[in-house]
């Protein structure tokens, strides 16, 4: 019985992630786009969807739920605390970047809707930045005396805008770092 229960809450989590790919999909490219449409999209019927999602509203919540979390691992995933400065600065961007480019409009719609979650996960990867730029200050990675909130800012906006562009990460990221570290001047 048990084992049933775990393989039933297993499809139903695959569901979820099914949609909630589907709608990052449908959505980027229409964000005024349906539940019947996202259904399709996941090869699911409508019903489906919304016995996981009751009203768009909840799905976009739980979208912008589930990027905030890919966006957290990612981040945790470059082991900030524990990799030399530089080599988890350049982790960092490249994990960020994937997440930033595979889940544009999640991403978008949660920074755009301040939804709770969201912004208590992009928070606790915000003070992560933090310590990392400490820890890059201190190894000489970033100058003694930079601002490192204004550097952090920086350094997401340098992130956004590379996530607009279509390229490979490395690539991106490596640009990102160069522009960060030594400017265009």
């Amino acid at each position: 019985m048990a084992q049933r229960q775990q393989a039933k809450r297993a499809d139903s989590q695959r569901t979820a992630r099914t949609i909630l790919q589907a709608a990052e999909r449908v959505l980027a490219d229409n964000p005024a786009a349906t539940m019947e449409q996202v259904a399709e999209a996941a090869g699911v019927s409508r019903t489906t969807v919304h016995r996981r999602f009751a009203t768009r509203d909840v799905l976009l919540d739980e979208l912008a739920t589930w990027a905030a979390r890919q966006f957290a691992q990612a981040v945790e995933d470059s082991r900030t605390e524990t990799t030399p400065p530089l080599v988890a600065l350049y982790q960092v961007t490249v994990n960020v970047l994937r997440v930033k480019t595979s889940w544009s409009f999640a991403m978008h719609h949660a920074a755009v809707n301040a939804h709770p979650e969201a912004a208590r996960v992009n928070a606790e990867v915000r003070a992560g930045c933090d310590r990392l730029f400490r820890r890059a200050r201190e190894a000489g990675v970033l100058r003694a005396g930079v601002d490192l909130d204004w550097a952090r800012r920086v350094y997401y906006g340098l992130i956004h805008e590379a996530a607009q562009e279509n390229g490979d990460v490395d690539v991106l990221a490596t640009r990102v770092l160069d522009t960060l570290l030594r400017g265009v001047g």
